[in-house]
């Protein structure tokens, strides 16, 4: 699910780590610096979190502007995942509503 060729933008993944993070107790696998969201996404991964309506949300905008992306990371809630860099070992959770601080 990882776009590897493009005409026009050049990725540079190889020369990047290959590193793991646990998504929901599942061990998955992306490159070292990386957004959270783009990791998530080339392992097929499409809901980030339900709004408190119980709405499945995902990749919105990528730019760190809307709240779609919000997660839990590393017990810490409304992450924005898109803009945030993936480091090996996070511990990633799906965000239900507004979230809620797991201490």
């Amino acid at each position: 699910m990882r776009i590897k060729k493009h005409p026009i933008l050049d990725f540079k993944n190889e020369d990047k780590k290959l590193i793991n993070f646990t998504f929901e107790g599942r061990i998955y696998q992306g490159y070292e610096g990386e957004a959270i969201a783009a990791a998530l996404h080339s392992n097929g991964i499409k809901v980030y979190r339900t709004s408190y309506t119980d709405r499945p949300r995902g990749f919105f905008c990528a730019i760190g502007k809307c709240s779609s992306c919000f997660m839990v990371v590393d017990k810490l809630p409304n992450v924005r995942t898109c803009i945030m860099p993936l480091q090996d070992g996070m511990v990633i959770e799906l965000q239900k509503g507004k979230g809620k601080i797991n201490v």
